[in-house]
């Protein structure tokens, strides 16, 4: 693969899913590279997270993809139902959906291992730089500048992936203020349990004022799994979803006893959710679009960029599009960091945008609200009430806005490959 430019130095700040797959990315086309982080040391935290095929795609394409399924699990069914457990739809997902690649659900930790070690294998043991705060960006048109508490760094580019809580945007958008919520409160936890249905199966249940999602992400000796879940209430007054703290411990009080009558035969909610060792609480929140990413030679990547509901499985892929699309530009344009950058910026930026938006109007979600507005009480036929290709229309306009559609990625080409348009 051609390099980006002899000599090319890139620093990332942020040592996540988005900042370690750009790491990888950009060394793959010939940079140097450099990664930094405020932990003090990289710890397995996190819960599942699902990859789309299009980010399997690209992980794959760094030769991660064997090591990645090992410690995953590739669903092959999507499976919509009421608070009553009624079915509402279901769908093939990843190789049985007829992609060439399977979707992966897995531990945000082990995909985070995963990636680290591979930064130290091909980067070096010293690649990684910890207790690095960032503190601001700048530079000049010809080098990039990331100032850390512990002092300072140039080269010719700056990708700030550092999260959430982005030091990098904050600089440059002062007065964005906090975070935007909606309202509704997300407690999180794994717990290990009996495979349920076919161990291979996502559950969606109930509608955007009361939720359960589940899905297993590892399978253990003895045929149990590890299987993740979230458990979504609607609390607007509720003074849990004001703090911006990501690792809080919840309280099954707070959330376990509306869920007591949720077990469906094949489901038991409430029994997953007391064999969980431990959940956390976290609020949906997103962030409005920005302007502008790219500042001279310093850009954003991931959640620093576009930080969205956790709908439709996109926080962990989208970010790692946006690594590879970056290193796509630069690959394409190998004597102008400038001109790179501002092409990637105009590939991911609006495509971001889109996602946040569709998330805000619950994206592939939509036909559970329709369904309990139209039949709070339960349905004979689910024919009555919604139509099938009412609800095959929602969920391919959201995998078409998502960029994973099956049309679009028949082209089988990476990121790194082919950038642009996507």
């Amino acid at each position: 693969m051609s390099p980006a430019g002899p000599g090319r130095r890139a620093a990332v700040v942020g040592a996540g899913i988005g900042g370690l797959a750009a790491a990888l990315s950009l060394h793959e086309i010939g940079l140097q590279v450099e990664v930094f982080d405020s932990a003090r040391e990289l710890r397995p935290l996190g819960v599942g997270i699902n990859l789309l095929p299009h980010a399997v795609r690209e992980l794959g394409a760094l030769g991660l993809f064997d090591e990645l399924l090992a410690h995953a699990i590739a669903p092959s069914t999507l499976v919509y139902c009421t608070k009553r457990g009624q079915e509402i739809w279901r769908e093939p997902r990843g190789i049985a959906a007829g992609y060439p690649w399977p979707q992966l659900s897995i531990h945000r930790g082990l995909l985070q291992e995963v990636l680290r070690v591979a930064v130290t294998e091909r980067l070096g043991q010293d690649a990684i730089h910890l207790g690095r705060r960032l503190v601001r960006v700048g530079g000049n048109d010809r080098k990039a500048v990331a100032e850390f508490d512990e002092g300072e760094l140039e080269a010719d580019l700056v990708v700030a992936a550092d999260g959430i809580h982005s030091a990098a945007r904050a600089q440059r958008y002062p007065d964005e203020g906090g975070f935007l919520w909606n309202g509704s409160l997300l407690w999180r936890g794994i717990a290990e349990v009996n495979p349920v249905l076919d161990g291979r199966s996502m559950i969606w249940a109930g509608h955007p004022e009361q939720k359960f999602v589940g899905y297993p992400i590892a399978d253990l000796p003895g045929g149990r799994q590890r299987f993740n879940f979230i458990a979504e209430l609607r609390r607007p007054d509720s003074d849990l979803g004001r703090a911006e703290d990501w690792n809080r411990r919840g309280a099954l009080d707070d959330f376990l006893p509306q869920f007591k009558e949720w077990d469906f035969g094949w489901l038991d909610v409430p029994g997953i959710v007391e064999a969980a060792p431990e959940t956390f609480l976290f609020p949906m929140v997103d962030r409005n679009p920005i302007p502008r990413w790219t500042f001279g030679r310093t850009t954003l990547l991931g959640d620093a960029a576009h930080p969205m509901y956790p709908i439709g499985s996109n926080g962990a892929s989208q970010a790692i599009l946006d690594a590879r699309v970056l290193a796509g530009c630069l690959r394409r344009h190998p004597g102008d960091v400038d001109e790179a950058l501002q092409r990637y910026e105009a590939a991911r930026r609006p495509a971001t945008a889109a996602i946040v938006q569709a998330n805000r109007g619950l994206g592939p979600e939509l036909p559970m609200r329709l369904v309990e507005q139209r039949a709070p009480d339960g349905f004979a036929d689910i024919g009555d009430v919604i139509a099938p290709e009412e609800i095959a229309d929602v969920t391919e306009r959201y995998r078409t806005t998502a960029g994973f559609s099956l049309t679009a990625l028949q082209r089988g080409l990476s990121l790194v490959e082919d950038p642009y348009p996507l």
